[in-house]
């Protein structure tokens, strides 16, 4: 959410962003900010003088009473009465117009960054950089949802059972790998000195409305059923939440925090939930990195912060590239995102497996997270990244590490998790 102040001195700018995004149907709601914040402002001067005339009368009052004058004492007394009656009136009007311009201005979208490509849709990002090389091997690679039957590693038609279409099991060996490359992000981010978190997994809506538009809210989350509480689609959203209302010592900032948790995702577009494999599903678990810090000091974190996640998979033998995210593609809340890609080389393409976003104070603004400088109290920034989600960084990994005679190298990294093993066999 923007700053009133900001909206007020920079109309404009504010339109031409909108613009940038190609979210036009919002311009309008520029102008209507304006025009209550320009009543909201007349209100509060009008309301100024009112206390102050009413002051006045007052202090008249006991003068008045004082001198033995009851009846014009009297009449001042009602004079104030309707200074009183006038003053709720307008309090009210101020409480309602207040209410309006927040909620139109909780979807004017964020500015955005002045080196983000202008673009419509994902389909006009930009590759930034690649790592690795993507190799397809001279044999067949299946398809990742058959690679993990063979070795008794998935049962999806349990899962439909139990839970409906988007949900897994995940079994022996392959399960300990989805779990050893958990642990793996979790000590990596650990060396890279992050504090690790276990966040709580569900929400109030208090706290998701700070956190995320409600275009977003609405396609992912799941609501618990006559409670005002939501399951996580990521940690970011407690983690972050864990810091409102709350003024942060400046000393403490940068703060680094790692966050482990289960992720439960409507997935409601026209992309649907894969039926076979276990690429897009209803649950899958994430190790995320989240920091906090000075206005000044974001954008470093956010080079930093991809940074660290290319590093993670170059170290499971997994080429990826970064893609940078075109205005159309960020959410409103962003000022900066970038994707990190993954290579598949049975689809001989590359895949998202992670997101790197600064959203500048936007959060923070929304969360009332501050902290106190020597120029006075200012929003912090907010900064989340994907260090490691699976299933889908554990479908990059087994295509990548899959060899002509069916097993699964296991990278280096990754081996003391596995109790040594360096690869997984059809048994």
């Amino acid at each position: 959410m923007l700053d009133i102040k900001f909206v007020r001195e920079n109309p404009s700018k504010v339109k031409e962003n909108i613009k940038k995004k190609f979210q036009d149907e919002k311009l309008e709601l520029v102008d209507k900010v304006l025009e209550l914040d320009k009543k909201v402002r007349e209100l509060k001067k009008n309301g100024d003088e009112l206390r102050s005339e009413r002051k006045k009368e007052s202090d008249r009052i006991g003068l008045l009473f004082k001198d033995g004058k009851k009846e014009e004492a009297e009449e001042a007394k009602k004079a104030v009465s309707k200074i009183n009656d006038k003053l709720v009136a307008m309090e009210q009007e101020e409480e309602e117009l207040n209410a309006s311009i927040k909620k139109m201005m909780m979807v004017i979208p964020n500015i955005i960054d002045d080196s983000v490509p202008i673009g419509h849709d994902d389909t006009e990002n930009v590759e930034m950089e690649r790592f690795g090389e993507p190799v397809v091997p001279n044999y067949e690679i299946p398809y990742h949802g058959d690679i993990l039957e063979k070795f008794n590693g998935l049962d999806k038609d349990a899962s439909g059972r139990t839970s409906g279409n988007g949900f897994y099991f995940l079994m022996g060996d392959i399960a300990r790998l989805h779990s050893a490359m958990l642990s793996y992000a979790r000590d990596f981010m650990i060396n890279k000195g992050f504090t690790y978190c276990i966040p709580p997994f569900m929400i109030r809506s208090d706290v998701v409305n700070g956190v995320m538009s409600f275009k977003e809210m609405d396609a992912m989350m799941y609501k618990i059923e006559g409670e005002d509480l939501y399951l996580i689609g990521t940690s970011e959203h407690s983690m972050i939440g864990r810091f409102k209302d709350q003024i942060v010592k400046e000393n403490s900032l940068p703060i680094t925090l790692t966050s482990y948790s289960p992720c439960f995702r409507k997935e409601v577009g026209a992309h649907g939930i894969e039926e076979r494999g276990v690429y897009r599903v209803h649950q899958f678990e994430k190790q995320e990195m989240i920091v906090i810090c000075k206005p000044e000091d974001s954008m470093e974190w956010y080079k930093k912060m991809y940074e660290f996640t290319v590093e993670l998979f170059r170290n499971l033998d997994i080429p990826v590239r970064t893609i940078e995210c075109c205005s159309g593609d960020l959410a409103d809340l962003k000022v900066k995102s970038c994707d990190i890609e993954a290579w598949s080389p049975r689809q001989k393409k590359y895949f998202e497996v992670g997101s790197c976003s600064t959203l500048g104070d936007a959060q923070a603004r929304r969360l009332g997270i501050r902290s106190k400088g020597e120029n006075g109290t200012y929003y912090v920034h907010t900064l989340n990244n994907t260090v490691l989600a699976t299933p889908r960084a554990l479908i990059a990994l087994v295509e990548n590490n899959y060899q002509e005679d069916g097993s699964i190298l296991i990278p280096k990294v990754l081996q003391p998790y596995m109790g040594g093993k360096t690869k997984i066999e059809n048994k």
